[in-house]
């Protein structure tokens, strides 16, 4: 090779260096301005003193709910008949899979129950919890700050009947302390924790008031 052409070689594979270099510096720069924040909510569950220990087994369905309920996009209603979402901000996971987690943690660590899990996971279910998300949204209700709000209905089925055993609606407001997403975001977190513990006491107490019927069938 003649050293013409080696210098031309070299000229090229520094070029070609460089935009390799900068396209790295690109991808781990700042992120764009359009990129949203992701926000994990992580609420953590104290069981109750007044809280059964049970014999039975409890699989959890997945909560369902409507499209715009159930978004990583997070909901804010501003009046009572409009609803949007925050600019530049999203959940790490949909508000359903958020409550399901938090509600199978709380009873998971609270010890009362021999066996606990997700709906397919194999366990060999007495019961079967059944939740709706009605709402998951950042209400200001007419208030200076909005609450995070979540709404669900429970329905606890009992396996091999197929009967449901009871059914209740819990409603959960947790004031925000400002209006700044980060603020919000941390009542979301107090809201999930509340809401999960009241599920989590409902339903080892409604299955356990109704095993003496169930083992009479």
């Amino acid at each position: 090779m003649t050293t013409s052409n080696a210098r031309a070689t070299a000229s090229r594979f520094a070029t070609c260096l460089g935009m390799l270099l900068l396209a790295g510096c690109s991808i781990l720069g700042p992120k764009p301005k359009d990129a949203a924040t992701v926000y994990a909510p992580d609420p953590r569950v104290q069981a109750e003193a007044s809280w059964p220990t049970v014999r039975w087994q409890l699989a959890l369905g997945r909560p369902q709910g409507a499209r715009n309920i159930d978004s990583q996009r997070i909901a804010v209603r501003p009046t009572p008949n409009e609803l949007q979402v925050y600019k530049g901000a999203q959940w790490a996971k949909p508000p359903g899979e958020m409550l399901e987690d938090a509600l199978l943690r709380a009873l998971e660590d609270s010890g009362r129950i021999p066996a606990v899990g997700r709906q397919g996971s194999g366990i060999g279910a007495d019961y079967r919890l059944l939740l709706d998300l009605r709402r998951f949204e950042s209400d200001y209700a007419g208030n200076a700050t909005p609450a995070a709000t979540i709404e669900v209905s429970a329905k606890l089925l009992h396996v091999k009947s197929q009967q449901v055993v009871a059914s209740r609606t819990f409603l959960q407001a947790q004031p925000a302390a400002g209006t700044a997403v980060p603020e919000v975001v941390n009542a979301f977190e107090q809201a999930l924790a509340t809401i999960s513990r009241d599920l989590a006491g409902w339903t080892l107490t409604t299955g356990n008031s109704y095993e003496p019927v169930a083992r009479a069938k």
